[in-house]
């Protein structure tokens, strides 16, 4: 039970009373029926908060959730007895969750059901719980109100962003790609696969003409080729310590795990196959699959990854990727350079570059293109922006020394990652190296 300000103000009202009978002594009998009065205003309040009964509340949310990402929680409350209540409802939400709508002031009345909705969302992935609804009952001349706590656990998974998958699915089926900033150059039947014969159309290569067919049937019929389909994807994921950088609500680590449910969704959506591995504290690989599940199954193997304390051996990881993967495939080194990896990335490229197709797609942190586009106010920014410079200009050598030995590199900050990587992909199919 808590007093609330009115019981408190009309306490002060009594003191301000006694203070007057100093001056005025008629005023005394006021004074001495006002506790009377609160005494038995405040009994009936105190009896009436014991004798009503906690309403009954069930919570609907969505068993997945997508992260960082609203979503709506309704709370269905019914009161039991007779007459109206009012009172204020809070949730309890666990650690890294935010909350619009909340707390919120609701009347329930006898033999209604009042739905309460809010919207939440969730900055950390993984199994979550919300275990706790607080409601606070505010007596009926409010003079007290009683908090009460009920368990209502409700427990549901945030997964990395996948919303971006879903708008590339529809985006894809109209042909509106270019809205997700994704390059799709239309081609004229040319590609490296056979797909089928059609008729002639305005703007075909002559080498595209099927003589035999053509004669045959007598009009121009021409071959359609597509891109082979038959390919594959591995994407090797940091989980050290470097991918805790984070320059918004999302940690690069998060962004990266984004990224890399739209590259599987679009690799799948080619019709190749496409596979994880993680290193660098974390180990878990997904042989590379095709088909509609394989991103499923990334996001239920990715969910609850967070990074680690290790610092990224890429040779080692490259060493036991070699004895898993055997087939020619385009493999995405997912990490955030550094100008300590040296020849320690440059000799797993190399190896990966023996049988393998090699993507290193590194996050560029706001941080260093912030102080790269400032001048200096002072000494002491002066060395703040020499150092920065100085880390730039060295892995942009670690760069340029990957990418003269024939890797390919995306250096992007984080939230243009998705679309840098689907770019790079397509830009591979087209040109035939894998």
């Amino acid at each position: 039970m808590q007093p609330t300000r009115r019981l408190l103000a009309a306490l002060a009202l009594w003191l301000l009373v006694g203070l007057l009978t100093l001056i005025e002594s008629r005023l005394t009998p006021v004074w001495q029926a006002i506790p009377v009065v609160l005494a038995v205003l405040a009994a009936l309040d105190l009896l009436g908060l014991i004798a009503t009964p906690s309403p009954r509340i069930k919570r609907e949310l969505p068993a997945i959730w997508p992260l960082a990402v609203w979503q709506t929680v309704e709370l269905s409350l019914v009161k039991r007895g007779i007459g109206s209540t009012r009172l204020d409802i809070q949730e309890h939400l666990p650690e890294a969750m935010e909350s619009q709508g909340l707390p919120a002031t609701v009347t329930l009345k006898a033999g209604k059901v009042l739905h309460l909705r809010y919207k939440a969302r969730s900055l950390q992935r993984g199994e979550r719980e919300i275990e706790l609804c607080e409601i606070r009952l505010t007596a009926r001349f409010g003079l007290f109100n009683q908090i009460r706590r009920i368990e209502l656990p409700s427990t549901f998974r945030v997964y990395p962003n996948f919303a971006e998958v879903a708008r590339y699915t529809l985006l894809a089926t109209d042909n509106r790609l270019s809205q997700l900033g994704i390059r799709v150059r239309p081609r004229r039947g040319e590609g490296l696969e056979f797909h089928q014969l059609r008729e002639y159309r305005l703007g075909d290569s002559p080498r595209q003409v099927d003589w035999k067919a053509t004669s045959r049937l007598r009009k121009l019929i021409s071959r359609e080729y597509q891109d082979e389909r038959d390919q594959q994807v591995l994407l090797m994921l940091d989980t050290g310590f470097r991918m805790r950088a984070q320059d918004d609500a999302l940690s690069h680590f998060d962004q990266t795990l984004n990224s890399v449910l739209l590259l599987a969704h679009a690799v799948s959506h080619q019709g190749d196959a496409v596979g994880l591995m993680t290193f660098a504290g974390t180990d878990r690989y997904l042989a590379p699959a095709k088909g509609a599940h394989v991103v499923k199954a990334i996001m239920n193997r990715v969910f609850d990854l967070e990074p680690t304390d290790s610092t990224p051996d890429f040779l080692r990881a490259v060493q036991v990727l070699s004895g898993r993967l055997r087939k020619r495939s385009l493999v995405v080194i997912l990490t955030n350079v550094r100008d300590e990896d040296g020849r320690d990335l440059q000799e797993a490229c190399r190896v990966l570059g023996r049988r393998h197709l090699v993507l290193v797609a590194t996050l560029r942190e706001h941080l260093f293109t912030t102080l790269h586009a400032q001048s200096a106010a002072d000494v002491d920014e002066a060395f703040t922006l020499a150092a920065a410079e100085d880390y730039l200009a060295l892995r942009q050598r670690q760069l340029h020394a990957l990418s003269h030995a024939g890797v390919l590199v995306l250096d992007t900050e984080p939230e243009k990652l998705a679309v840098g990587l689907v770019n790079r992909y397509l830009e591979v199919k087209r040109s035939g190296r894998l």
